[in-house]
């Protein structure tokens, strides 16, 4: 990956964040700030946040849009002279969602629909969605609601017309950042640091580790690399729930634990790609890509003009936490550390 060549690609452009506030929005901001960017407008609904953000940030390149992306007019008017969309927006909550399935088909689904539009309307260069392994082969309404929000995406360029709609829209997919709020590691800590037992749901379970500067610097290589109707998955390795919970009471205290069975919707596994997928699935700098059938109908030597360096993925099976390189117990914990989620 070349970092300073993607990063080039941002001078004197204006970007847009749906959804700028959140954990991914601020550090996403963060790290184009280092870029000579013009200006990096943040859309999200909550004022207060949008306040925080400004006061931490305070640099005159960033605007703020208070907006929903359920209103399209107001997309519309947000993402004139907007280069570059990174649609992050979403209700994420896999019990509210469960429990709120209508208001997340607002969001997560008519939402980016929305957004796709309003790329459209403006000419925007590129817009990527940012999704989730639980869209793969979902078992719960949130997985369900981001993975339709993939297949808007990627057919989106089915309306591509190099003269009039000049927009590529491409899909990223990973698991959970480690260490972001609500999810597994600052759960187990604060359990810890109250002197409970850690809360397993079972002890076979696997998760993919990726830190949110892995998820950064993924997110913008494959905006760099896509040409349009991608979905962009990133290498990573997988750690079992064992040896994060042995890890952790390594680092701070060994409080015990307890099974408390898997939860609805809730995999053991997370698959990043599904079996079906695997076909269409082929490597490029450091990252696996998903094309859809009518760019996968082309030969290796066209893709080849399109993708430096493109290699086949040849395994059968599908990719997941359960088949995916392991993070040993010490490496785990050189991570946390690093992360500085102590």
């Amino acid at each position: 990956m070349d970092y300073s060549k993607i990063m080039s690609m941002f001078e004197g452009k204006n970007i847009l964040i749906t959804g700028g506030t959140g954990s991914l929005g601020q550090a996403l901001t963060s790290k184009l700030l280092k870029s000579k960017v013009n200006q990096i407008r943040i859309f999200s609904r909550n004022e207060l946040k949008q306040i925080e953000m400004e006061e931490k940030f305070h640099d005159d390149r960033l605007r703020f849009f208070i907006g929903d992306v359920r209103d399209l007019p107001r997309l519309e008017l947000a993402f004139e002279d907007v280069d570059y969309v990174f649609h992050a927006a979403a209700l994420k909550h896999v019990p509210k969602v469960e429990y709120n399935p209508f208001e997340s088909i607002k969001t997560n689904i008519i939402g980016s629909e929305n957004v796709i539009a309003a790329c459209i309307t403006n000419n925007i260069e590129k817009a990527i969605c940012i999704g989730t392994d639980k869209a793969v082969s979902p078992l719960n309404t949130y997985g369900a609601t981001k993975l339709l929000m993939e297949k808007l995406f990627v057919s989106a360029n089915n309306y591509l017309n190099e003269k009039r709609h000049p927009t590529k829209f491409i899909a990223v997919r990973y698991g959970n950042v480690l260490g972001s709020s609500g999810s597994v590691v600052p759960k187990f800590i604060d359990q810890i640091r109250k002197k409970k037992k850690i809360t397993i749901t079972s002890s076979k379970m696997a998760r993919f580790s990726i830190t949110m500067d892995e998820a950064l610097n993924f997110i913008l290589n494959s905006l760099y690399h896509g040409k349009g109707s991608e979905i962009f998955v990133p290498k990573i390795k997988a750690y079992e729930i064992n040896e994060l919970k042995d890890a952790l009471f390594e680092l701070l205290e060994d409080t015990g634990s307890e099974t408390t069975g898997i939860r609805t919707g809730e995999k053991l596994n997370e698959v990043l790609i599904n079996e079906y997928e695997i076909p269409f699935s082929w490597e490029v700098d450091q990252m696996y890509m998903i094309l859809n059938p009518t760019l996968n109908k082309k030969s290796v030597d066209d893709l080849s003009k399109i993708y430096q360096n493109i290699k086949k993925v040849d395994q059968k099976e599908n990719y997941s936490s359960n088949n995916a390189e392991r993070i040993p117990k010490d490496e785990l914990m050189k991570i946390i550390k690093n992360a500085d989620l102590l």
